[in-house]
């Protein structure tokens, strides 16, 4: 057989079909199916944004893998059951340097905040602030406002929040909470709640600070990355290339989704 036959016309153009006819790879997420203001199927969370971008970057798609991070073992069993299963490769965001998986390159920080109603003038600025002992705070069960809140004996006669355990919640509900009254002053993670305060614009949002009047800092500001499994170098330096040629558009994404950045003050002491 002489070469030349090996290539005819029509095994040449079925080559190309067979190539240009192939699914472009798929960037596998693992996301909650309902779970704003973070992801959601309907891709209406900031996170689901992030995603979208950063498969674009990569030339991939997205395909996605749900389950819920709420409800009984919360978010380490939800990476138990889809990331570390092997079900997904990537979570769009989990804390820097996270023990649980392997983390990229930060792309955001935010930061704990402090809630209340403008017309209240609460003067607010630290964990420590007097006025804290007079009111009622509202806080989530099981972060480090609660922890907080232990230590200076000011859990009696707040009110706990289980949106993190209860499919059935949103965080708005805390929300609501300040508007009616239930609570004066609300310590939650800033993301959690960024895209909902457009609905509430007599409400006031400063920044938990790190550090503290007496005593070793506390952590209330925290760089949140994208995570992988443990071993997955080679997908991490892709997405760590990514965050990095394209932060301007992350940025765009989560300051446009209400996602408030923050950068944690430098004790000049």
């Amino acid at each position: 057989m002489k070469l030349g036959d090996l290539f005819s016309p029509w095994l040449i153009v079925g080559l190309g079909m067979f190539v240009f006819s192939m699914p472009a790879k798929a960037l596998a997420v693992c996301a909650d199916p309902d779970y704003l203001p973070y992801s959601n199927r309907a891709g209406e969370g900031f996170e689901n944004r992030i995603a979208a971008a950063v498969a674009k970057a990569l030339g991939e798609t997205v395909e996605y893998t749900w389950a819920s991070y709420r409800g009984h073992g919360g978010f380490p069993q939800f990476l138990s059951s889809t990331l570390d299963a092997k079900k997904c490769d990537v979570v769009m965001s989990i804390p820097y340097g996270s023990r649980e998986e392997l983390t990229t390159r930060p792309y955001y920080i935010s930061s704990y905040v402090f809630v209340f109603q403008k017309s209240k003038k609460y003067d607010i600025n630290s964990m420590d602030s007097p006025v804290l002992k007079r009111v009622k705070i509202g806080f989530e069960r099981e972060t480090p406002a609660e922890e907080a809140l232990k230590m200076r004996g000011l859990i009696p006669g707040g009110v706990a929040f289980d949106i993190a355990d209860d499919s059935a919640e949103s965080p708005a509900t805390m929300l609501d909470a300040l508007k009616n009254g239930r609570i004066d002053v609300l310590i939650t993670w800033q993301p959690a709640i960024g895209s909902f305060l457009r609905g509430y614009a007599d409400l006031e949002v400063v920044a938990v600070p790190n550090e503290r009047a007496l005593g070793p800092p506390e952590q209330y500001a925290f760089p949140m990355s994208m995570g992988v499994r443990a071993g997955d170098d080679s997908l991490k330096k892709r997405l760590d290339d990514v965050i990095e040629k394209n932060q301007a558009e992350l940025t765009s994404i989560l300051t446009g989704n209400g996602v408030i950045l923050y950068t944690p003050r430098q004790d000049s002491r």
